[in-house]
């Protein structure tokens, strides 16, 4: 007869619940390690080995509270709801919470949410500000998927983008209109690494909400970081800041994520509905990865910034090389902004190479890669040092005429890693020397051996 037996006859029950003690061993077990695990971390988590989705939540109070919660932050300016205790991971997560706490810290912001990449970051920010018939000012070198991606979304709202170029103040106050939502920039941009003067965005953007009340100023700080900036961008006069956690916060090209600050509550709070409708909070596991990996992040990014800058000027030297864009760089076309406003120089460098069309640029940046110390890859900021042909990988649909117009052409990219700055001369030294003597053909082969020879399909 079941330990159980007589709580199952539904005539009748006893007044006691039946106590786990006396159940099948698989259901005993499984309780036993629950609240073991509970007590160990002092967290309700609903597996005995590793933090869920979802927690004991003990009984209804919890959710009424939560909810109240909620509704008092929707309804006041004093905080944001993307900070409330976990409840269901779609919402957060301790791990989360945690990293919420460090980006409003490093971003001095009254309010942040984690999400699963930057794009996700950005996009959310555009949904929610962007309404039929508005009106957005995005600046010419943004990546490639943010312009796409809002001109898409203005596409099907029946708004209108204006394109400006970057540093041109004149057309950015002839761009904003009474029906701008927002003006959306990026610093340092990719691939030419041009460093947006917040001074004057500043200034435009608070002279245009005379006739143009709403208008926000988003600025993407990815690729520059907040340890860029002796102040603060939201102290600046910035009204969003988004960025890729993925590059230096993260730092180790293993974990995708974004995150958006701002000090403005009730706009945090829309943010957040509509990722907790549709999904894209970060998940825990990646959460706690990058809380581990922190104490680390800025001083590796402050390492492959310092190295960025000695490639930069052995390039900016080199008789093969045509240009160089780094921040670090006193020919570039911002030095006075950077010197004003910025403490720290990025990692990311591009160049062209002397007499070279497109098809030897991306030659080119084949046989680097085959001096191993530089992978060819995607993105920036991890432990390895990457190089792409940008046009490749980032403008393989865009028209020759739309890449000259907009700076892009005939571009290396190289995203500083980890090595030694000296080790990463030597391979492009050797790149630059050398690419000319070899064929297309022998980049094939040596491919081909490499993928064998590690055993890659």
């Amino acid at each position: 007869m079941s330990a159980v037996a007589d709580w199952l006859d539904p005539r009748h029950c006893p007044a006691t619940p039946p106590p786990v003690e006396c159940m099948a061993p698989a259901t005993r077990g499984l309780h036993e390690a629950l609240d073991a695990a509970a007590r160990k971390w002092g967290v309700p988590y609903l597996n005995p080995d590793e933090p869920t989705v979802q927690l004991d939540l003990l009984g209804s109070a919890r959710v009424v509270r939560w909810q109240e919660a909620k509704a008092a932050a929707m309804f006041s300016s004093g905080s944001a709801w993307s900070e409330l205790p976990p409840l269901y991971a779609r919402y957060g997560t301790v791990a989360t919470g945690t990293l919420l706490s460090r980006i409003k810290a490093l971003e001095h912001a009254r309010a942040a949410l984690v999400c699963d990449s930057g794009m996700q970051a950005t996009s959310v920010a555009f949904d929610v500000l962007l309404t039929p018939g508005a009106h957005a000012v995005l600046m010419r070198q943004v990546y490639s998927k943010t312009r796409a991606y809002l001109e898409w979304l203005a596409g099907r709202l029946g708004a209108q983008v204006t394109i400006v170029d970057d540093g041109d103040r004149v057309a950015l106050e002839a761009a904003i209109g009474p029906r701008t939502a927002f003006v959306f920039a990026e610093t340092f941009t990719n691939p030419l690494v041009r460093a947006q003067d917040l001074d004057m965005l500043r200034d435009v953007v608070a002279a245009a909400r005379g006739q143009s009340p709403g208008v926000r100023l988003i600025v993407d700080s990815t690729i520059a970081t907040p340890w860029a900036f002796p102040t603060p961008l939201l102290a600046q006069g910035v009204d969003v800041v988004v960025g890729s956690g993925t590059k230096a916060l993260g730092g180790t090209d293993r974990d995708l994520w974004g995150y958006l600050a701002t000090n403005d509550i009730p706009l945090a709070n829309s943010v957040m509905d509509l990722l907790a409708m549709r999904g894209g909070i970060l998940d825990w596991r990646r959460a706690q990865a990058v809380l581990d990996g922190w104490p680390q992040a800025e001083t590796a990014h402050a390492r492959r910034a310092a190295t960025a800058t000695r490639v930069a000027a052995f390039l900016a030297a080199h008789p093969k090389v045509s240009e160089v864009f780094h921040p670090s760089l006193p020919t570039h076309p911002d030095a006075e902004a950077i010197r004003r406003l910025y403490v720290r120089h990025g990692s990311l460098v591009s160049f062209r190479v002397a007499g070279a069309d497109e098809a030897q640029t991306r030659h080119v940046a084949d046989v680097l890669a085959m001096t191993v110390v530089v992978r060819y890859a995607l993105s920036f900021d991890g432990l390895a040092t990457k190089v792409n042909h940008h046009q490749s990988v980032s403008e393989y649909f865009a028209s020759p005429s739309q890449l000259v117009r907009n700076g892009f052409d005939r571009l290396i990219r190289l995203a500083i890693g980890l090595e030694e700055a000296d080790d990463l001369i030597a391979a492009v030294n050797w790149a630059l020397h050398h690419a000319d003597t070899l064929a297309a053909t022998d980049v094939d082969a040596w491919q081909a051996r490499r993928a064998k020879s590690l055993g890659v399909r």
